[in-house]
């Protein structure tokens, strides 16, 4: 690849966290600066933020035209999430328009940015500063992501015909530290009815790859729809965020369908639990937390993905994906540093194998 790519970080939560751990022992990456929105943050040494052993000599800013002055090959960026709409188009916005490429996990609507659901004064802005700068956008995750884009539409590469393509994430939430309440429900009395339980909510926020796969498929669908369950516990159950009292929401499943011909061919599905045993008619993997590509097709196929830490740090598989989509996006920079200017989807991608990941 040459010489190590210049990367900004901005986000030092959970995922950006794990993320500049890695960075600062990759041969192929050179961490120059880091962006925080907390104050608390702000000139903290960004070692002591990310529990390094040592100190790594940058400091954390919210100075933005502190970080574009370092001139980097682009900027990773980790939150917060689409909730925070404006303060990330306004801050990718500046990045893009000084020439910067930027590698996000924030907006998911992003993830297909010609989904007819993303509103104008999301996609007007960076398609502007794209052209600005002479920069590209690329948003990923790792659902809405690559474990319901990429995966899928390689497998169906190998198809003659797919009757139906479904991915799923089957994860038990129990030590996952994200938002889920207010959103899922989960810790919730049966009667609260969460955001993402609204169906043009939950279609804008998640669906960005069906059309996607649609799309790649040569088709356009003639609708999407949406279904929604809830489970709901006899039993205390203990997350890492409090308790779930019996007669609380303990587990979600909801899907999201691509319409067909009156059929549906493409399907997204979540099951996430509090605690494997929850829900135990809702499908499972083979192992537990997994995501899984079902194609009904000519062959049919099947894929299970399972991520893992297996170092020792006793860290969970709701982890290990969060720092996988993290690093889907810093893997990233190379290939769409070589792209021309605009919007990035995993259809202008090459193949990202991972330089310098074996040393």
């Amino acid at each position: 690849m040459g010489s190590a790519k210049r990367v900004v970080i901005w986000g030092t939560g959970f995922v950006g966290r794990m993320v500049i751990t890695e960075v600062v022992k990759h041969p192929e990456f050179e961490l120059v600066g880091v962006g925080v929105s907390d104050p608390a943050k702000v000139g903290r040494d960004v070692g002591t933020i990310c529990g390094l052993a040592e100190p790594t000599g940058i400091m954390a800013t919210d100075d933005v035209a502190t970080l574009i002055a370092l001139q980097p090959d682009a900027l990773v960026h980790y939150g917060p999430t689409a909730a925070h709409a404006e303060d990330n188009i306004r801050l990718i916005s500046r990045f893009l328009r000084a020439g910067i490429d930027v590698c996000s996990t924030a907006m998911t609507p992003w993830v297909w940015p010609a989904m007819k659901l993303n509103p104008p004064n999301w996609i007007e802005p960076i398609t502007e500063a794209c052209e600005a700068g002479g920069a590209s956008c690329f948003t990923t995750g790792i659902d809405p992501g690559f474990a319901n884009d990429l995966f899928p539409m390689t497998l169906m590469g190998l198809c003659s015909e797919v009757r139906r393509v479904r991915a799923s994430e089957l994860l038990d939430y129990t030590n996952y530290e994200g938002d889920y309440e207010f959103e899922m429900g989960i810790g919730r009395e049966p009667e609260f009815r969460p955001l993402l339980e609204n169906p043009d909510v939950l279609i804008f926020a998640w669906s960005a790859t069906v059309p996607m796969m649609a799309h790649a498929a040569g088709i356009e669908l003639d609708a999407i729809t949406t279904t929604w369950d809830k489970w709901v516990t006899t039993t205390e159950r203990k997350t890492a965020k409090g308790l779930i009292q019996p007669g609380q929401v303990a587990a979600v499943r909801f899907t999201i369908n691509g319409v067909y011909r009156d059929e549906i061919r493409i399907q997204l599905e979540h099951v996430n639990r509090i605690g494997h045993d929850a829900a135990p008619d809702w499908p499972s993997g083979t192992e537990d937390d997994v995501y899984r590509v079902e194609i009904d097709g000519t062959p049919s196929i099947v894929q299970e993905t399972a991520f893992r830490f297996t170092d020792g740090s006793g860290r969970d598989a709701a982890a290990a994906g969060c720092l996988a989509t993290g690093l889907r996006a810093l893997n990233a920079v190379p290939a769409v540093n070589d792209l021309l200017p605009g919007w990035v989807t995993p259809l202008d991608l090459p193949l990202i194998a991972g330089v310098g990941t074996i040393r």
